[in-house]
């Protein structure tokens, strides 16, 4: 998986035209400019106040099950309008808001012998987590425990109660953990230029 910087501004732009479009409009749109973009990807699509740079909605899908441009779209729209732990975005918030998405590497699992090893298989600043146990699951985004100065026992924890289960489950429960990665591209600010996020700097 290798896209450049100008991939990335074609997917931020795309994203903010398909949510402002269907704010005013109501309806989904698929930008033309996204539509060559057909490899199967996992993507989550990250809204974030400006300046402030506080979450605002982060919707997306794990697993590469649509093109590029559908997922692409279905997480900006959705991050925007059926994130639970937010109200809808209004339109007239948009230019208070930068656009951040996250192209993910198909998640793999990680096998270990005993649950102790897990922390050892993790690398921070590189690696985001899903974790299944049933019919739970969470998912946390390579960036999080960066931005939150987690180590790597953290990650996990937390990683468990986004799926809505103890934060030790990675120990003391059979749990299934995935890694991932991702390229992460960013407006420096809102409708402005576009950034590839390096998480090691």
């Amino acid at each position: 998986m290798r896209y450049t910087l100008k991939d990335g501004k074609t997917f931020v732009r795309a994203a903010r035209k398909a949510i402002e479009f269907y704010l005013k409009k109501g309806n989904i749109v698929y930008p033309e400019e996204i539509k060559k973009y057909n490899e199967k990807v996992g993507v989550f699509v990250t809204l974030r106040t400006y300046p402030k740079k506080e979450l605002r909605g982060c919707i997306g899908f794990p697993r590469p099950v649509y093109p590029l441009w559908k997922s692409l779209v279905l997480s900006a729209i959705s991050a925007a309008t059926e994130d639970p732990r937010f109200p809808p975005v209004k339109i007239d918030e948009m230019n208070k808001i930068i656009i951040e998405i996250n192209i993910l590497t198909e998640p793999q699992l990680i096998e270990v012998e005993d649950p102790s090893e897990y922390p050892e298989k993790i690398k921070i600043g590189k690696d985001g987590l899903i974790i299944e146990y049933g019919p739970y699951s969470g998912l946390l985004l390579p960036e999080v425990p960066v931005e939150e100065n987690w180590d790597e026992i953290t990650f996990l924890s937390y990683t468990c109660l986004k799926a809505g289960l103890p934060p030790d489950c990675w120990i003391k429960l059979p749990v299934k953990i995935y890694k991932f990665q991702s390229v992460i591209f960013r407006e420096k600010e809102p409708n402005g230029e576009v950034e590839i996020v390096d998480l090691n700097k």
